[in-house]
């Protein structure tokens, strides 16, 4: 906010007309105009937030985006995925109780919103009209290259949160009961998951040797 020049203030006594409206008021004995600026703290807090954006997009984007890739089975959505999920991160920054599980708190964006994007593809391709026969799929055509790979096309076949489950475990890395908390479901639906999954994936990939 400017200071007021002289003639934005009414002139009495012996005030100096050069004075500016802090001083006029200071010299009056009454407190200066209030300038309106941002909190120290607010700024430092910002500048944290996109300091960690950084550190954490440059540690975690490409693992990310390959765990967003299994669950999607599409690496161009994967991509979008993970990018909405470090924007929605930095956003909530100063939500965060324990900003040491950001990364956490990533993965957990990117779960969900994998979830959230297979849900939406599932309505679409409901609506949509069935390719004719002998011709690929956009899907088909656009995973030909990855599904050379039998783990991979084996995990393509496993239901939704089998699949969650197995990536979860065996990519993430992730113990138990964090794939529990990341999942939202108990503990014993987690192995079970899992078991059925890694049954599904030995009889697939028996089936192909």
């Amino acid at each position: 906010m400017r200071s007021l020049a002289h003639e934005d203030l009414p002139l009495s006594g012996h005030a100096d007309p050069t004075m500016t409206a802090t001083e006029s008021s200071e010299a009056a004995g009454r407190p200066g105009p209030v300038t309106k600026t941002r909190p120290a703290s607010a700024a430092a807090a910002d500048r944290d937030a996109a300091d960690a954006t950084v550190a954490l997009y440059t540690a975690y984007y490409r693992p990310l985006v390959q765990l967003a890739a299994l669950l999607v089975r599409d690496k161009g959505t994967a991509e979008d995925v993970v990018q909405d999920s470090f924007v929605a991160m930095h956003a909530n920054w100063r939500r965060l109780r324990d900003r040491g599980n950001a990364a956490w708190y990533l993965r957990q964006c990117v779960v969900n919103r994998s979830r959230s994007v297979l849900r939406h593809r599932a309505v679409a391709e409901r609506r949509a009209p069935q390719p004719l026969p002998n011709m690929p799929s956009a899907e088909e055509v656009a995973f030909e290259r990855i599904e050379r790979s039998a783990v991979i096309a084996a995990l393509r076949g496993l239901a939704p949160r089998q699949r969650e489950a197995i990536v979860l475990r065996y990519y993430a890395d992730l113990s138990g009961p964090q794939i529990a908390s990341m999942m939202g479901i108990s503990l014993g639906a987690v192995k079970r998951h899992t078991a059925r999954a890694l049954s599904a994936l030995r009889s697939a990939l028996n089936c192909e040797t």
